[in-house]
């Protein structure tokens, strides 16, 4: 696929998820999967995402989960700061209140909170194919991170159902999801 392909079929995606009728609903039952799957994990450290143009917002889900932490052990959850000059994404600690700010995209950060490696990391599919590759937005943000975490966390691809495309192949720089899940459930695991 060109990259002018991927870019059509990219807009056309975010376009699909933004007009779902019934994306509300659709998100209520992401959020039950998420909780749901969230339940047997043992990380205490989840990298997420700010949600844009019509993602699934997991913060709800993560924050419930971060309650849920054992005595002693507090859960962190991580949202992205942007590196322009390297093209990588750092996890800075948020929490529900915690300051924020523009990053260099526009996309709302953490501010003045602790940077950490996340231990599992939630990723954002525009679409998502066999074998766990990922359609994003084409900036290689998150596959340049996770060729440079060490340990690579666990890698989680949340999207919408709408967004499977069974002919989608990963490029040389695509790095295969562990898990994706949709409201439909698990329907990607390594």
């Amino acid at each position: 696929m060109t990259p002018e392909e991927r870019k059509a079929l990219r807009d056309k995606l975010i376009a699909a998820r933004q007009a779902l009728p019934d994306r509300l609903e659709l998100a209520v039952q992401l959020q039950s999967v998420l909780r749901t799957w969230l339940v047997s994990r043992r990380e205490s450290s989840i990298g997420a995402y700010w949600p844009i143009k019509g993602e699934f917002d997991p913060l709800p889900a993560l924050y419930r989960w971060s309650e849920g932490g054992p005595e002693g052990s507090p859960r962190r959850i991580g949202l992205p700061v942007a590196d322009k000059a390297t093209g990588e994404l750092r996890f800075h600690v948020w929490f529900p209140g915690c300051p924020m700010e523009l990053d260099a995209y526009d996309i709302p950060k953490p501010k003045d909170t602790d940077e950490f490696k996340p231990a599992l990391l939630l990723v954002p599919c525009v679409g998502y194919g066999p074998g766990g590759i990922r359609l994003g937005y084409g900036g290689g943000f998150y596959d340049r991170t996770l060729s440079e975490l060490n340990p690579r966390p666990l890698t989680i691809g949340i999207g919408y159902a709408h967004g499977f495309l069974p002919m989608l192949r990963g490029g040389p720089d695509d790095l295969p999801l562990d898990v994706v899940l949709t409201e439909e459930g698990v329907v990607w695991k390594r």
